[in-house]
């Protein structure tokens, strides 16, 4: 199977059975779902959802959360992975909101990763989900699952992953397969012990179909 067909059967199988994928973090505003984003670095969905109830509502705007002290901003994330780092990215991201963008997030990637705690990761989750632009954001979960896929080649970090995606799947799928890589990656394509026998996508998956033909599968 060439990776032109896999990308595809990839984009034939999740239109149709997940069509309406959308983000797990739970927001209500575009800065509401940059903090989340910026949170949500190397820390799970789940506990950044149990923590920003509470964040929001205390600090509702860039204003307020660029008037914040960064040991407030700490103790409401503290459960959060790297809360020192984020609590000074927050208050840092906020105040130049306040001050270079007339507290609007900003619907450029390149305006958005000057802000501080953004890389382009972040950014491209904003611009995708806000604004619905076709930017693929390459996490963990999507770096892995693509390359088991086969949708990415000898990808050696998430930019590069990025372009080869980009390259080959439709614009208007692109912010979708995002989520869809994700998703797959979070509950069935796992980092360890993927759950092969609940996978749906094996037929067109290049990791299973060279374990199979090593006789790896059980």
């Amino acid at each position: 199977m060439t990776r032109k067909e896999r990308f595809a059967q990839f984009i034939q199988h999740f239109a149709t059975h997940q069509p309406e994928a959308e983000t797990e973090l739970y927001y209500e505003n575009p800065f509401q779902l940059l903090v989340a984003v910026i949170l949500s670095a190397q820390c799970t969905d789940k506990r950044v959802n149990a923590t920003t109830p509470v964040l929001f509502k205390a600090f509702p705007t860039p204003q307020a959360l660029a008037n914040a002290d960064v040991t407030e901003v700490f103790e409401y994330i503290r459960s959060i992975s790297y809360p020192n780092n984020k609590a000074k990215h927050l208050v840092g991201m906020a105040t130049l909101l306040l001050n270079e963008y007339n507290s609007e997030v900003p619907n450029k990637v390149e305006d958005l990763v000057k802000l501080p705690g953004v890389g382009r990761k972040t950014a491209n989750v904003v611009v995708s989900v806000i604004f619905d632009k076709p930017a693929m954001a390459v996490d963990t979960h999507v770096f892995r699952v693509a390359a088991r896929l086969g949708l990415t080649v000898r990808a050696q970090n998430p930019n590069q992953a990025e372009k080869q995606l980009v390259k080959f799947i439709p614009e208007q799928y692109i912010a979708r397969a995002h989520h869809w890589l994700i998703l797959h990656g979070r509950y069935v394509c796992v980092a360890r012990n993927p759950k092969c026998n609940e996978c749906a996508i094996t037929s067109f998956c290049k990791m299973y179909q060279a374990n199979a033909k090593k006789g790896l599968l059980i």
